[in-house]
């Protein structure tokens, strides 16, 4: 036997159906109302001069005349007829390596020894955070003069404990590490971040850990570090783009150390000692307002931009990997 529906049930359901989905449309309008401005902007200050960087990274362009399409030499040249380029992006290979290393360690060693402190923490985290708050051209040129080989008081405390101090940011082999100290100093921000993560761990698994006979070493190692890993990934990328796009530290340093501030109007200055502070987005920056080679400079900038997208990818795949097999596990 078939049953028919009565006909009042049929024509009540058509018009709750209506009114859910006009609730529906009403609320994506609302989402999209709120979502508007937020996307507007992206699109103004992101989408469009993205956009724009790829179009003109194909074209030869000067800022003066109308863009030139010349197809891929921006790129061919890039790979093979400029020897700079190479200096500047082994420079900045160097300090994605070592300063992303070192700075996450130290932010780590700082917020851990903050965090197991009984008294003065307050004081403490706001004596290391200070740091960060400088602005970074009068960091530079304060550590410059902290670091100056002649009258400077780092190497007047070396020669006093019977050390002879180095060249430090006149040093073509000193000068990046000299930065990376100067990176150190003013890694405040990323330490807050990490001390937060520390002191989120639940004491329960400290507690359960302690039971089963683990000591501090394999506490952190098997406790804390897990559990503070995505604060850890995001230092990792954050410091990874910091020494991708090291610009002001590198050129102020590299000005201050020459004992002049001309910067951008004296070539021989950029990249001083010896090309050692020479950065990719330095070059970068040279070839668009300095030889206004602005169709190459957005091919430097392309570049960048896939380098940067890909090494975040790439953490950012490992970890959820790594997270997959320990919940696997």
């Amino acid at each position: 036997m078939t049953s028919v529906l009565p006909a009042e049930t049929a024509t009540s359901s058509a018009p709750a159906k209506v009114r859910a989905g006009s609730r529906r449309a009403k609320r994506r309008r609302t989402v999209f109302y709120f979502m508007a401005p937020a996307t507007l902007g992206f699109l103004i200050f992101f989408g469009y001069p993205l956009i724009a960087t790829i179009y003109y990274s194909f074209t030869r362009y000067d800022l003066i005349n109308p863009p030139q399409w010349i197809g891929f030499d921006n790129y061919v040249r890039m790979f093979t007829s400029e020897p700079l380029v190479k200096t500047a992006a082994y420079n900045t290979l160097w300090l994605v390596i070592i300063l992303t290393i070192c700075r996450v360690l130290f932010s780590l060693g700082v917020a851990s020894v903050i965090s197991r402190l009984k008294s003065g923490v307050g004081l403490v985290r706001t004596l290391c955070y200070l740091p960060a708050l400088a602005p970074p051209a009068a960091a530079t040129l304060a550590f410059v003069f902290v670091f100056n080989p002649q009258f400077g008081p780092v190497n007047r405390f070396l020669h006093l404990v019977g050390i002879d101090g180095g060249l430090w940011f006149n040093s073509p082999v000193m000068s990046k590490p000299s930065l990376t100290l100067l990176a150190l100093w003013g890694s405040g921000e990323l330490m807050i971040i990490i001390l937060a993560a520390l002191l989120d761990v639940p004491a329960e698994q400290y507690e359960a850990a302690e039971l089963d006979g683990a000591g501090p070493v394999r506490r952190f190692w098997h406790v804390t570090l897990p559990s503070i890993s995505p604060v850890l990934l995001f230092g990792v990328v954050n410091s990874m783009i910091y020494a991708l796009q090291f610009f002001t530290q590198a050129i102020v340093a590299a000005s201050a150390s020459a004992g002049t501030a001309d910067v951008a109007g004296n070539s021989k200055l950029i990249g001083a000692p010896e090309n050692s502070t020479l950065t990719y987005p330095i070059w970068l920056y040279v070839q668009g307002f300095r030889y206004f080679n602005m169709g190459y400079a957005a091919a430097m900038a392309v570049l960048l931009f896939i380098v940067s997208a890909a090494f975040t990818w790439v953490l950012v795949r490992q970890l959820r990997k790594s997270q997959h097999q320990e919940e696997g596990a």
